[in-house]
Order: C-alpha cells, then sequence, then structure tokens
C-alpha cells in the first residue's frame, strides 16, 4: 500500500518548499491499496507552528490564517495522529505494511527531516523510505516534461485529469489528483510498479569513503577525478566546536556520503569554522545549496558548491599509518592535545582509564609527530562507541603528568590534515613566510587628527577595489594614490570595510555626503567621514564605534596569509617598534640595493621621528579557540643600513638568542612581557649612548638581552 501524502509551510511553496526554513502548517494524507485500487479516508490535518507570522505567498495559495492556526495541534501531536490513523486505515483494508508517496523530494527531505531534528523529535522508520511520484511518473510516461518541470498540476494535464484547483480545498485536490494519476500509473495500459523507493539515511556513517580508500591503496597520482565536483559543497560559519554529527545534523534528511563530512583547519591546526560536505548524488548536493543560511543554532550557515579536488585537499592523504587507523569502521574518534612529549601509548591509556577502554588497545592510538620522529603532543583516539567517547570527554582538561589534557571529537578528514600538516614541516623550524621586507613607498598613511579619511561599512564581501573606485565617482580623481585601504577579517577574507584617503578634509566630507548609503551591487554601503587616527587605529585591529575608539589587541600589525595578496596597503610601525632578523631562522632577502659592507644579522631599533612602512594586512581580534598568527619581520641588510643611515640611528648587533611566547592573555601588553622576563634586562644607562630614547619610551622599553618575538 501506498500513503499520498502533501505538506506546506507557512513560508514558500512549490519549488522552494523548505528553502526559507518555514515550518510545516499542513500535512494531508490518503491510504492507497495497489492490489485492490481501494482507498482510505483523506485526512487533512493543521499543524501550529511556533512562528504563526505567514508569508504572503501561504496566505494566497492555502487560503489558511493565523487565527486558524493558532487552534492546531503541534507537530509531534499531529505526527502520533498520523501514525494511529494510517494503521486504522490499512487494518480496514486488510493490509500492515506500507510506503508513503510524495510530490518530489520537499516535503520529506527539506521540511519533515530538518524541522523534526531541530525540535529533537523522532520520525517512525516509514519517514526514511518514500516514492518520488514526479521520478515514478518519467519513468512510466519517458515523452512527459523532465522530472524537475513536473508539477501535480501538469502530471494530472498528461493524463487528461481534472484540473481545477478551486473544486476543493487546498491540500485535498493535490491528493486526490496524486491518487488519480497513481491510478492511471498502475492500469492495464502502463502497469506501472513501484519497486525501488528513495531511502533517507537513519545516520551519517564516519570514517574513510571508500574513494579516499581507493586512493590510499592505489596512491593514485591523480586524485581530483575520483570525486565528482557536482556531489561536493563548503559550509561557511560553522561554530568552532561543532563536530561532523553536527554538520550531518544540519544536513538532515540529505544522504552524506561516508566519511563525506571534512572540517578545515587554520594555520594552528585549529578548525576555521568551514567545512567541505560530499554528498552521494548531485540531486543531494542541489537540495543542500538549498539551505543556504539556514541556522544551526543561533548562527546561520552559508553553503557554496565547491570541488572535488578541494575535498581531497581536507579529507585526503597517501599516508599507509592513517589508512591502517581509520580502517576500523564505525568507530568515535577523540582527538587529544597538550601530551607531554615523553607520554607512551601506556600512560595514554592509564589516563584514559577502564571506564572508556580504547579499541584494539595500543592499536587504537595514533600519536602525531615530525617528520623526524618527534612528538608534536597531539593523539587521535578509537573507541567503539558513543558511551565510551562520552566517558573521555568528561576528561577534558584533566593532568597527566604535569600538563592539563585537551579532548575534543574529531573526523577522520581532521586526522589525515593534522597528519598531512606535520609530516610536511621542515625539520628546521622557519617562522611564516613570506617574509616581507620594510622598504618606504612614496605615499604614508596620515596619522593626525585632521578627518581626511572616508570609511566604508558594508561592502559586499566579494567587492574589490575596482568596484569602489566604481563606487566613488568622479570623487575618485581627489584620492591620494595607494589611498585604498582593504580591512580583512581573521580567515584572510573582505571583512566588508575600507579605509580612504583624501587629498583633503573637505573632499572626505564630499565623498560622506554623496556616497553614504548609496548602492553597490545590491547592498547599500555606509560613507562615513574620519581622521588618519582612527582609520591606523581600525587596520591595527582596534574598533572604531558610537562608543569611540578601541585599541587594538598589539602594538604590532599581523602579516596577511601567503595566499591572500589581492590587496598591497601601506601601513605605520611605530616608532618604539623593533624589527628582528635572526639569520638562523629567517631566510635572507637579496636586494639590489643590498650592501656588501652590510652586517649579517642586525637589529635596528628607529628614532621615534621615523616612520617605517610595509605591506600588510590587519586582522580582527580572533575567538579565543583560534589564536591569530602574529608575522615576524624581516629587513633586507641594506634596506636597513640604507634606513639607518637615513635616519642616523646607529646599529646594535643582533643578540644571541630569540624566544617565542605562546599562550599569553589577549590583553597582555609590552610593560607584562618584560616584567615577566624580569632579572634578564641591561640597565637604561647601558645603552644610552647608542640608542636614541625619549623619556616615554624609556619607561616602557627596557632593551632584554634575549629578545622576544610573540
Amino acid at each position: 500500500s501506498l500513503v499520498v501524502l502533501f505538506g506546506a509551510t507557512a513560508g514558500a511553496y512549490g519549488a522552494k518548499l523548505g528553502s526559507d526554513e518555514r515550518e510545516l502548517i499542513l500535512l494531508v494524507w490518503q491510504v492507497v491499496d495497489l492490489p485492490s485500487k481501494k482507498v482510505g479516508t483523506l485526512h487533512k490535518s493543521l499543524v501550529k507552528a511556533d512562528n504563526l507570522d505567514l508569508s504572503d505567498q501561504c496566505r494566497e495559495v492555502s487560503g489558511l490564517t493565523p487565527e486558524g492556526l493558532g487552534k492546531a495541534e503541534p507537530l509531534d501531536r499531529v505526527l502520533q495522529q498520523f501514525s494511529q490513523l494510517v494503521s486504522s486505515d490499512l487494518k480496514a483494508l486488510g493490509r500492515s505494511s506500507y510506503t508513503l508517496c510524495s510530490d518530489g523530494q520537499l516535503l520529506i527531505r527539506q521540511v519533515l527531516h530538518p524541522e523534526t531534528s531541530k525540535k529533537n523529535l523522532l520520525l517512525s522508520d516509514c519517514f526514511y523510505s518514500f516514492y518520488d511520484l514526479r521520478k515514478e511518473f518519467h519513468t512510466c510516461y519517458p515523452s512527459a516534461a523532465d522530472v524537475k518541470d513536473q508539477t501535480i498540476k501538469t502530471m494530472a494535464e498528461y493524463l487528461g485529469l481534472g484540473t481545477d484547483e478551486t473544486e476543493e480545498d487546498f491540500g485535498v485536490w493535490q491528493v486526490k489528483a496524486m491518487v488519480a494519476i497513481i491510478f492511471s500509473m498502475i492500469s492495464e495500459s502502463c502497469n506501472h510498479m513501484f519497486t525501488e523507493p528513495e531511502t533517507v539515511k537513519y545516520k551519517y556513517e564516519t570514517g574513510p569513503c571508500l574513494l579516499l580508500a581507493f586512493c590510499f591503496l592505489f596512491l593514485c597520482s591523480s586524485k581530483s577525478e575520483t570525486v565528482d565536483s557536482e556531489t561536493v559543497i563548503r559550509a561557511r560559519g560553522l561554530p568552532w566546536q561543532s563536530s561532523d554529527q553536527d554538520i550531518a545534523r544540519f544536513f538532515k534528511g540529505l544522504n552524506i556520503a561516508k566519511g563525506g563530512v571534512a572540517l578545515c583547519l587554520n594555520a594552528q591546526g585549529r578548525r576555521n569554522g568551514e567545512a567541505l560536505v560530499r554528498f552521494v548524488d548531485s540531486e543531494q548536493r542541489d537540495l543542500a545549496l538549498e539551505r543556504h543560511k539556514h541556522h544551526m543554532g543561533s548562527r546561520y550557515i552559508e553553503v557554496y558548491k565547491a570541488t572535488g579536488e578541494e575535498f581531497l585537499k581536507i579529507a585526503g592523504g597517501t599516508s599507509n599509518e592513517v589508512a591502517q587507523f581509520l580502517s576500523k569502521e564505525n568507530q568515535v574518534i577523540i582527538r587529544m592535545r597538550g601530551l607531554p612529549f615523553t607520554a607512551t601509548q601506556e600512560d595514554v591509556l592509564g589516563f584514559l582509564g577502564p571506564e572508556c577502554p580504547v579499541t584494539g588497545g595500543k592499536e587504537g592510538l595514533l600519536f602525531v609527530k615530525y617528520p623526524d620522529g618527534r612528538p608534536t603532543g597531539d593523539a587521535f583516539v578509537l573507541f567503539s562507541c558513543e558511551e565510551y567517547a562520552q566517558n573521555a570527554l568528561k576528561k577534558h582538561k584533566e593532568i597527566l603528568g604535569k600538563r592539563y589534557i585537551e579532548l575534543f571529537r574529531s573526523t577522520a578528514a581532521e586526522v589525515q590534515q593534522v597528519l598531512n600538516r606535520y609530516m610536511s614541516t621542515p625539520l628546521i623550524p622557519t617562522l611564516p613566510t613570506p617574509i616581507i621586507p620594510v622598504i618606504p613607498p612614496p605615499y604614508t598613511i596620515a596619522t593626525g587628527s585632521i578627518r581626511d579619511c572616508v570609511r566604508l561599512r558594508g561592502l559586499p564581501y566579494t567587492a574589490g577595489i575596482d568596484d569602489i573606485l566604481e563606487f566613488m565617482g568622479d570623487a575618485t580623481g581627489d584620492i591620494k594614490p595607494h589611498g585604498v585601504h582593504m580591512v580583512l577579517n581573521q580567515q584572510g577574507r573582505p571583512s566588508g570595510d575600507a579605509f580612504i584617503q583624501m587629498k583633503s578634509a573637505d573632499k572626505a566630507f564630499m565623498v560622506a555626503q554623496r556616497c553614504h548609503k548609496k548602492m553597490m551591487k545590491d547592498r547599500y554601503v555606509e560613507v562615513f567621514q574620519c581622521s588618519g587616527e582612527e582609520m591606523n587605529f581600525v587596520l591595527m585591529g582596534g574598533t572604531l564605534n558610537r562608543s569611540g575608539l578601541s585599541p587594538p589587541p598589539c602594538k604590532l600589525p599581523c602579516l596577511s596569509p601567503p595566499a591572500y595578496t589581492a590587496f598591497q596597503t601601506a601601513a605605520v610601525i611605530p616608532a618604539e617598534a623593533a624589527l628582528y632578523q635572526p639569520q638562523a631562522l629567517l631566510p635572507t632577502t637579496r636586494t639590489p640595493q643590498a650592501s656588501a659592507a652590510a652586517p649579517s644579522s642586525v637589529t635596528y631599533y628607529p628614532a621615534q621621528a621615523a616612520q617605517l612602512y610595509m605591506n600588510y594586512t590587519a586582522y580582527y581580534p580572533s575567538p579565543p579557540v583560534s589564536p591569530t598568527t602574529v608575522g615576524y619581520i624581516a629587513a633586507p641588510p641594506g634596506a636597513v643600513a640604507a634606513a639607518a643611515t637615513a635616519t642616523h640611528t646607529p646599529i646594535l648587533p643582533q643578540p644571541g638568542a630569540l624566544v617565542r611566547m605562546q599562550g599569553l592573555p589577549y590583553n597582555t601588553g609590552m610593560k607584562e612581557i618584560l616584567s615577566f622576563f624580569q632579572g634578564y634586562q641591561y640597565t637604561p644607562d647601558d645603552y644610552n649612548g647608542l640608542i636614541q630614547l625619549g623619556d616615554q619610551v624609556r619607561s616602557v622599553l627596557q632593551a632584554p638581552k634575549e629578545w622576544v618575538c610573540l
């Protein structure tokens, strides 16, 4: 038997059903016994939504009102009634089993499954298997319109059935028409058989997908061909703590391929709020794209197309060790971070204890190491069930040796990413590249209080400098050379803000008046007049709002990531800042201006009046779980010597060592760091003759023997 099912939401109707995340408000169904061609009672049930605000399209098409829906039953009660009434009708027809039949995929996959998942309701097994009437109709009548162009009305018209929807209530006509279409399909002239229902996966299957396992075994040289690009999407804006199961729940109702969720990591090995998801076919991928800006908790998630090559870069790998570790089926993966470098397998098993046994004992542990075999402090652990994994997560931040250990849920793709990242690390650590030389450009960023700059807020994220110049119109001629500065966020993408230096305060005022709330593409852009000082505060990581200026989190700006070179802007390094070039860690940059007599390793302290420049991209402060990577700046010897000559500032030999501090509080300043290293400093009198220091700088800057780069 079939149960013909039709539904509607409080929002979009037809091809966009479920795309706006609105709740279900109507269910209509009727049992059809195929062998006897008999039908049961037609049932119509209103559903009380949490939000009774109906869209104009819903009001027009359905004729329903918020008042009428306010008296209806909630979804959980309606689903109970559905099961009871279907069982009763089947019993009257002498049947016991049935399969749902709906008009397309949307009602089941895009409405019922996502909504019940968000409301923590349990759907009965019948909702995990159904017939798509449009596909069945196209199989029975190949000459009819394509599946995606079919509707109940077009199918009825093709068969010459009555199509006057006004004769019945909304939903009732649709179900009656679907029943008539089914009877036509199973008639002797067509003799159609319903044999291959659509299925919805009960749960997401973890572990490496079969295609990636194939890559592991045969070490394919061209892995980009193994994953169809028409099945992959990129989800952006995920909560930092979200796991692969959370992402699978967001896409509930759609079939994700086994091991098809790959969480993306940043340069520090932490999750960056993005994931690549691979579905079983292109149809599921297209449905996933309709969930663009649907919500996970209080956050909306952006969903875009991605490629198979991108997926393999994140989820793929050729390590036999990883393949063997992930070969065990249906395991829960936990990541341990912060392990002592001397920790052994026995230490980890003892830390986890008997209440959370590891699958296979020592074989269920995978330590992450550098290419030379040194431990990184990370490890992955396999557990056979959710209960053991939960017991392990309760040990988060418990002590092993003298260190607290962090435990997180993980995925097969994260295991591969972390192993690939560390295994590609050079044996001799180097500082982040590229190292950008400090070379004065011909134009500067103003630092005074003159309001000769404008701030653009609310730019489209796809906007570039050319779009801004077009937006400015005739005022483009009043922009200073190199005067357009884009502000990027922590991920290196445009934040929607930009600053523009104008030739005068009057020009800035005219631009702000003329362009404020002018449209750029599909968004209006706010334009405010500001000063060079205010612009520098924001570019350095501070904030500018109605409450005034909030200083940046640190004095040194952050370098832009190597992959993002679209915008080249100039900025002023504070006069107190020092530039380091330890030859053991930084590659020397050769320039034609480099002097042969320049010292091989120098530290340059500019005078207070000096201004140094560099191309950079400023970041906003990052969330606590993803610390900002601060770059290291190297100046070529010739550039340093030339700058020193120009400012008549003496050159000091490079101190003998460089140390790096991690785990600093985000509000830490120079005073706190120097206080931490108290006892390892010269007195100011030892270098008064060498460095030109003002009283204010002298009170802050104490030259340590071993300089600290953060």
